[in-house]
C-alpha cells in the first residue's frame, strides 16, 4: 500500500475553520506523483466539501522534497519548531506550515 496515512483532522470551537493535515508515502512509491495527488485531493476535500479554510502541518526542516511539494501547493512556512521531535536518537527541527484559502 503506497499511502500509510492521509487525512485532515478538523479543530473544534473557534478553530473549526482549520484542520491538521498528515500524510506519508512509503519509500518504495516515492517520486510517482502519489504525494501530489493525495495532497491535492485533501486540499480539495477540505476546501470544497468541508468548508475548511486553513490547513496546518509540520515537516522536518531537512525534508526538501516534501517542503517543495507543500510550497507548490500553496503552503507557506509560518515558523520553525526547534527540537520538535526525536528522530534517529537526535532532536530534529520542523517547519510549521499552513495553507490558507485564497
Amino acid at each position: 500500500m503506497p499511502c500509510r496515512l492521509g487525512g485532515a483532522r478538523r479543530h473544534k470551537g473557534r478553530r473549526q475553520h482549520a484542520a491538521d493535515l498528515g500524510m506519508s508515502v512509503h519509500d518504495d512509491y516515492r517520486r510517482r506523483g502519489i504525494g501530489r495527488a493525495l495532497l491535492n485531493a485533501l486540499i480539495e476535500a477540505a476546501d470544497r466539501w468541508h468548508g475548511i479554510s486553513r490547513l496546518e502541518l509540520t515537516v522536518f526542516t531537512d525534508n526538501e522534497a516534501a517542503i517543495r511539494l507543500y510550497r507548490q501547493a500553496g503552503f507557506v512556512t509560518e515558523g520553525v519548531l526547534k527540537s520538535y521531535a526525536l528522530r534517529d536518537g537526535m532532536l530534529a527541527d520542523a517547519f510549521a506550515m499552513a495553507w490558507l484559502r485564497t
